[in-house]
């Protein structure tokens, strides 16, 4: 087991932001007109040569795949948990074009804790969606079609729901090739508007977002320094018990979530193979009367911390192979090997 003490922000970070990406801009374009041309069943075809390739020829994800595995379902675990876990990944890849391009019609989407969304849609102050590299971030375009005002009053008179706007925090530099393969098929409405981290503006265009009602989603599985992660991010990270062991996870997202006064909800598009999705909600923390004092706010943003913790560990014990994070989580490699 590692010692906290020994290892700072700067080794947990595992350079995940700076992997080079594994892709290949000609066979993007080819799946995805494959996909467009071909329709989704023939396309699935593709997958397991696909997943079998990534299988044998990369080793680095492998080893950690592997250790995963091991913790959240046992020793027991093999190859063929990889190959399912690379398959989800790849099935969660391919139904992006679909679900960019509108076709909700070809899945079958269950949502669980929608009422909180509807809650805060209604409030109209934007609220955090905090998720994980869990199944499919897209299949949140349910939602955005179910939320879709009905022409006739504005939104919020009459009881009626608002549109769901939603703007995802990223770095979008890590797959710049498969997300401008992407982002080029999307129909309008149907791809979340993106706000970079790591730019100067990128603070101020959140709030300003989130003034205007809009929702800000970004996955907080994986750690961030301080100067990337912003201003609210600017402490170490925790270490909390995660699948057995310790790991490090950053308080950013919520201490974000506590200086911009807003809730956080905790969010998941889980994967049960076929066409089969379910997008869970369930709120975390709400900030948006902070708790008055220093002490009683930092305590409030570790509690939010280990609730998110406490969830994202559920659901990889119930669904292990939904967690789609291939870097060296726990720090198991020495250093400067990630």
């Amino acid at each position: 087991m590692h010692d906290p003490a020994r290892r700072g922000p700067a080794a947990a970070q595992a350079d995940w932001t700076a992997a080079p990406e594994r892709s290949n801009l000609l066979a993007l374009r080819f799946i995805v007109g494959m996909a467009l041309a071909l329709g989704r069943p023939l396309t699935r075809l593709i997958l397991h040569p696909i997943t079998l390739y990534f299988l044998l020829f990369a080793p680095t994800p492998r080893r950690h795949i592997k250790r995963y595995l091991a913790r959240a379902i046992g020793p027991q675990a093999g190859w063929r948990d990889g190959y399912r876990l690379l398959h989800a990944f790849s099935s969660t890849v391919l139904d992006r074009v679909f679900f960019l391009r509108g076709r909700i019609d070809l899945f079958d989407v269950r949502m669980d804790g929608e009422s909180c969304i509807v809650s805060q849609l209604q409030k109209g102050r934007g609220a955090f969606l905090v998720g994980a590299h869990v199944g499919s971030f897209e299949a949140l375009s349910a939602c955005r079609q179910l939320h879709r005002p009905a022409p006739g009053p504005a939104a919020g008179e009459g009881g009626a729901t608002p549109d769901l706007r939603l703007a995802m925090l990223m770095y979008p530099d890590n797959a710049r090739r498969i997300n401008a393969v992407l982002d080029a098929i999307a129909l309008p409405g149907h791809k979340p508007q993106v706000i970079a981290l790591g730019r100067p503006a990128a603070m101020l265009e959140l709030r300003d977002w989130m003034d205007a009602g809009g929702m800000a989603g970004l996955l907080a599985d994986r750690t961030l320094a301080p100067a990337e992660a912003g201003p609210a991010a600017g402490r170490d990270l925790t270490w909390l018990p995660f699948l057995g062991q310790p790991a490090p996870f950053s308080d950013g997202p919520f201490r974000l979530a506590a200086m911009l006064r807003r809730p956080v909800i905790f969010m998941a598009g889980i994967y049960h193979g076929g066409a089969r999705y379910e997008v869970r909600f369930e709120t975390l923390a709400d900030f948006s009367q902070p708790p008055a004092g220093a002490a009683a706010r930092e305590q409030a943003i570790q509690a939010a911390l280990q609730a998110y913790v406490q969830r994202l560990e559920t659901l990889c014990r119930a669904h292990p192979h939904n967690w789609f994070n291939f870097h060296d989580f726990w720090l198991d490699d020495p250093d400067g090997t990630h």
